[in-house]
């Protein structure tokens, strides 16, 4: 067929002038629903850091590892390395990788309720396996199954918030993710604090935990409404405009709705998202998806919590001082996401991003330079300087709370054509927990290794990332999701790998129609 059928397809202009909603309560009261998912993916970050400082978990689990925490000769930076224990951490993430590039095709075909249902179902079965665990085995299955629960949670959660949300107030709204992810993090930490002292079964409490969110998700997900896009696009046309009528609180409709119709009849002529994806139109969208998650997990946020009590310790912190301070980082973190979400469909995502990396900078080189000249292999902090490390990484998370911790989720979650959001959404979720599953995995060597330059590494990261956001991104506040591709044409960079095509003819072009053309039968 000849190119010009999909050139009909597609947004054809912008009409967000033309859009019409307010916040409604069915809008408020779905995404706290949803949102609970991030609440368990930032419990389950949380609740491993604490669990592997316990001395009951580590004798029944990890003995050598038992043993050497507790000889007194062991190098600081070293006491923890082991490749078993940071399996039991990394183990949920690469599991989380393989389950979201099924989860994609689930959401596209079935809706995001569908897979927001079924990583709650996941998440119930992991808690348990994990609070009844005899045997390592029993324990890193457990682990699997988390890690199938946040595939599926991760890939839907934020298309489901995106979507539900009203363009102008969808940055705040769909980093609720990201804000009961804080909290999870947070609690979790809240309840390894108090699980310690219950001897020996304290860290089966906090483990077994997660299956509370779990059932909230679970059974939140099956009286969600489906949001209006995914309806349209599976050919529920009428219901998808009912519910786009409750959710925007006005029948005046007719401009998102239009958009809606227009993304959804290319969307349907795709059979192949993860082939069409790589096309030269989807370039900016598929780098975004890449980069964006790998640089948030590249910033080092998530050594500190998964390992905070652990790398508190092997900084000299005692036992209940290590677990009081990792409190202190998870409850900055929390409330830190607070300040972007009341800042960001006002300030926009590129002055978060690029400030946010500008301070995380700062402090990694801050804590690297005081862990270099006052701290060793062999002596400890004092206690001044102590403090002054837990500052800094305060200063350090709550610049990432307001910037890369949401926004690493929010941006990739709204620039995907719907043609593409179910694959893209995917691809996000697979480069995060890959980069998470190989920094969870190699952090305790690595902290061995380097020693203090750990944090040098990072802040090299940090520095890269900040100069891709201030060249690359374009600010996407206040831009329709649906009219999100035409935002591309228009960048400085993007405008030269994007094929040639008028605005208002939609997704056409000639050297892209043979691509097109081949997903279609």
């Amino acid at each position: 067929m000849a190119g010009s059928g999909v050139a009909a397809l597609g947004v054809k202009k912008e009409r967000a002038a033309q859009y019409k909603g307010r916040m409604t309560l069915a809008v408020a009261m779905t995404c706290l629903v949803a949102a609970v998912g991030g609440a368990i993916f930032g419990y389950d970050i949380g609740i491993s850091g604490g669990v592997t400082s316990m001395d009951p978990f580590l004798e029944k689990f990890f003995p050598v590892v038992f043993r050497r925490k507790n000889s007194g000769r062991q190098n600081n930076y070293c006491k923890y390395d082991n490749q078993g224990l940071a399996a039991f951490t990394s183990s949920l993430y690469i599991a989380g990788l393989v389950a979201t590039l099924a989860a994609s095709p689930v959401t596209r075909n079935y809706g995001r309720r569908a897979s927001i249902v079924c990583g709650g179902v996941s998440f119930l079965i992991g808690a348990t396996l994990n609070a009844a665990a005899v045997n390592l085995a029993m324990l890193i299955l457990g682990r699997i199954m988390l890690g199938v629960g946040i595939g599926f949670g991760n890939q839907a959660v934020p298309l489901y918030l995106s979507e539900m949300a009203p363009a102008h107030l969808r940055g705040g709204l769909n980093m609720m993710f990201q804000l009961a992810t804080t909290l999870g993090i947070f609690t979790a930490n809240l309840i390894n604090y108090g699980t310690q002292n219950i001897k020996p079964w304290g860290w089966r409490l906090s483990l077994g935990l997660a299956a509370v969110p779990a059932l909230l998700m679970t059974v939140g997900g099956l009286f969600l409404p489906e949001t209006p896009n995914s309806l349209i696009e599976r050919g529920r046309v009428e219901e998808g405009r009912r519910v786009l009528e409750r959710i925007r609180g006005t029948a005046d409709v007719d401009a998102e709705f239009t958009d809606m119709v227009e993304a959804s009849e290319l969307a349907n002529t795709i059979e192949h998202p993860f082939r069409n994806i790589l096309e030269r139109r989807n370039r900016p969208q598929l780098a975004m998806a890449v980069c964006m998650p790998a640089f948030q997990i590249l910033t080092g946020i998530n050594s500190i919590l998964f390992y905070a009590p652990v790398l508190f310790q092997s900084m000299g912190f005692g036992g209940n001082a290590s677990l009081y301070s990792s409190v202190l980082t998870g409850a900055v973190l929390f409330s830190s996401t607070l300040i972007s979400i009341g800042t960001v469909d006002r300030l926009g995502r590129r002055k978060l991003l690029i400030s946010g990396g500008i301070q995380m900078v700062v402090c990694q080189v801050i804590v690297a330079v005081i862990l270099g000249v006052k701290f060793g292999t062999d002596k400890q902090l004092s206690r001044s300087f102590s403090i002054a490390v837990v500052a800094v990484i305060c200063l350090f998370v709550l610049a990432f709370g307001w910037s890369w911790g949401p926004l690493g989720w929010t941006v990739p979650s709204e620039i995907f054509a719907l043609e593409t959001r179910s694959a893209g959404q995917s691809i996000t979720v697979a480069v995060n927990l890959l980069f998470t599953f190989a920094i969870a995995q190699a952090f305790l060597s690595l902290l061995c290794a380097f020693k203090f330059g750990i944090f040098l590494f990072f802040a090299g990261w940090i520095t890269v990332m900040t100069v891709f956001v201030y060249f690359f991104l374009p600010e996407t506040k206040g831009v329709p999701i649906e009219e999100m591709v035409l935002l591309w044409r228009k960048h400085w960079f993007w405008k030269k790998v994007m094929p040639d095509m008028p605005l208002e003819d939609g997704w056409g072009a000639a050297d892209d129609a043979a691509p097109a053309n081949s997903n279609r039968k």
